[in-house]
């Protein structure tokens, strides 16, 4: 059983920066895509971005430009850098990771989510 635990959220002002971490541990298999979700109030989950092991990364389009997300994959950790924050980005970060089981397939687990909030 995979468990990720996020860290790195918080209350930060318009404009302002916050770096997100998410680390697996618990997997006996390679962990393949890692990326970010968030979900603001009264809105769906979306994609923030996602990175590959080997580092290929995809971002959202409101985000670009402003975030960044990078790996240690040693650590089997993801961070999301955030900067140029804004109110829009307010709501609670997903951290999701995919355990690739070869040709059986795999298993996506999600963490508990952190707490973004922009505001004055």
């Amino acid at each position: 059983q995979v468990q990720l635990v996020e860290s790195g959220g918080g209350l930060v002002q318009p404009g302002g920066s916050l770096r997100l971490s998410c680390t697996a541990s618990g997997s006996r298999f390679t962990i393949n895509n890692m990326g970010w979700y968030r979900q603001a109030p009264g809105k769906e989950r979306e994609l923030v971005a996602a990175i590959t092991s080997d580092g290929r990364t995809n971002y959202a389009n409101s985000v670009k430009g402003r975030f960044a997300i990078s790996r240690d994959n040693a650590k089997n950790t993801v961070y999301l850098q955030m900067n140029s924050l804004t109110s829009e980005d307010t709501g609670v970060y997903y951290c999701k990771a995919r355990e690739d089981w070869g040709v059986r397939g795999g298993m996506d687990y999600w963490g508990k989510g952190t707490l973004v909030t922009v505001s004055s």
